[in-house]
This record gives C-alpha cells, structure tokens and sequence, in this order.
C-alpha cells in the first residue's frame, strides 16, 4: 500500500511539473517577439562582459561589450565612422536601386514574352553560376576604387533574387483572370499594372528582403577588394592596426543599417500587400 501510493505521488509530481513547465512556455511564447529578442541579446551581452572580465582577456584577442560601445561612440564623435558609414550607405542603397529597377523590368519582359524568356533565363542561369565576389576585383579594375564598382557589385549581387522573385510572382497570376480582363479590352499595360503586378507583390516583397541583405554584404565585400572609403575600408584598417573593438563597433554598425533596412522593406510590403489586394478585387470586381 505504502508503494503503491508513493508511485502515485510521483506520478502526481511528474504531471504537476509537466502541467508548470507547460504554463511557462505558454506565457513565454505570448511575449512579444522584442523582448524575448532582446532579453537574450541582453544575457549574452552581460554573460560575455563578465567573462572577459574574468579570464582578463586582451581586448587585442576580444573586447568587451562596454569597450565595444566606447569604440563606437568615440568613432561617431570623434573619429571617421560617419563618414565610411555614409559613403557604404551610399553605395547600398545605390546599388540596391539599380537592382530593383533592372530586376522588376527583366522580369516583367521575361513574364511576358515566350522568346525573351528563352533568350534571358539561360543566360541569368549562367551569371548566377559564377560567385559574384569574383566579379568584384574585375569591377575595380574596369571602374578604379570609386564608389562605382562597390555599387555595381552591390546591384549585381541583389539583382538575380529579385528578378527570379518578381518573375514567379508574375508568372502566378491566373490565365482565367488575365484572359476575363482581356475579353473586357483590357490592355497589356491594364493587364500588367490592375492585375499582375498586385498579384506578384508577395514575391517581389520576398525578393527585395533577401536583396536588400545581400545589397550590405555586397558593398562590404567589394570594400573589402579594394577601397579608400566604407565600412568594409574601416575593418580592413583596424584589422591591419589589431584595433579589434573598432572592428566589432563596425560590425555593429553594419548590423544595425541590415535591420534597418530590413524592417523598412517589411513595413513596406505590409503596405503594398494591402494595396494589392484591395486593387486585385477591384479588377476582378470590375
């Protein structure tokens, strides 16, 4: 009897804890995101200051967080981080533009005509095969160390999501559609812009965030081929000097313009995702 009662404590014990733990993933999964973001962020940070601390590591080998901050706030007021911050913001959002623009018109020719579909998808199939790092040196040789070969390396490396992106959105819309719109009169351009283009719009959102991370890595790394100014300029300098505080403060800094501009191109879809919604019921209404 005693055994027996013990065994059901347990189990008791066992469902109660399982009962808890639940009730606790549960209050912790209703947190905003945010939070729960930034309260582990906030963890990592304090666990690796305090082992620096410890172990008094060099800040040659790795800095900590507060002398991190320090490098960072030195460089934004005393030193030449705005200016590089400034000169690869230029090139990211140049570069990020022209593959916008050139991505959006390929697609919505190769959407839109058998043949040029034939004579494009190849060769886009060929260009993506080649690393498009490897192409940065031989930009720098054809543009000089301007800030020109950093944005055309930067629009080349954003280009290829976008356009494959765009083009499968465009290719979504549905042929009842497009052919009711037509018995209407309807124009190609009408077609495009009131029916294709609201359908395509996720797909392109999903290719402008996947291009716009790629835009920042882009213009790092052809910075880091050949530069007189930017970020990735910056990190080579502190890396030949061992400044390695400096080279996590533009770390940081690099971070902080991904996210940015990452949210941007969200809250922005999230926009035109309801515009085209709105405008593709109009169409098919009207």
């Amino acid at each position: 009897m005693t055994a027996s009662n013990s065994s059901s404590s347990r189990q008791t014990l066992t469902v109660e804890r399982e009962a808890g733990n639940t009730e606790t993933r549960r209050r912790l999964s209703d947190l905003p995101g945010w939070l729960l973001s930034s309260t582990t962020v906030l963890i990592l940070l304090t666990v690796w200051e305090v082992v620096v601390r410890t172990f008094d590591i060099s800040v040659i080998l790795f800095p900590a967080p507060t002398r991190i901050v320090q490098a960072l706030v030195e460089g934004f007021t005393d030193g030449p981080f705005l200016r590089h911050t400034w000169v690869t913001l230029q090139e990211i959002i140049y570069g990020f533009g022209i593959a916008v623009v050139s991505g959006l018109l390929v697609a919505v020719w190769v959407s839109s005509s058998r043949l040029a579909e034939k004579i494009v998808l190849p060769i886009v199939v060929v260009l993506q095969t080649v690393p498009k790092v490897a192409l940065a040196p031989l930009f720098l040789v054809w543009f000089g160390f301007g800030m020109e070969s950093k944005i055309l390396t930067t629009a080349l490396i954003a280009f290829f999501p976008i356009l494959v992106n765009a083009t499968l959105g465009f290719n979504s819309t549905s042929s009842d559609q497009v052919n009711m719109m037509r018995s209407f009169g309807a124009t190609r351009l009408q077609v495009l812009t009131r029916l294709r283009l609201p359908t395509a719009i996720p797909s392109i959102i999903a290719g402008l965030d996947v291009a716009v991370v790629l835009s920042v890595i882009g213009a790092i790394v052809a910075e880091f081929v050949g530069s007189q100014a930017g970020l990735g300029y910056l990190i080579i300098a502190s890396n030949t000097s061992l400044d390695v505080a400096t080279m996590f403060a533009a770390l940081v800094v690099l971070s902080t313009i991904g996210l940015v501009l990452h949210y941007a191109v969200v809250l922005g879809g999230r926009r035109l995702a309801f515009w085209s919604e709105e405008n593709r019921a109009r169409s098919v209404a009207n």
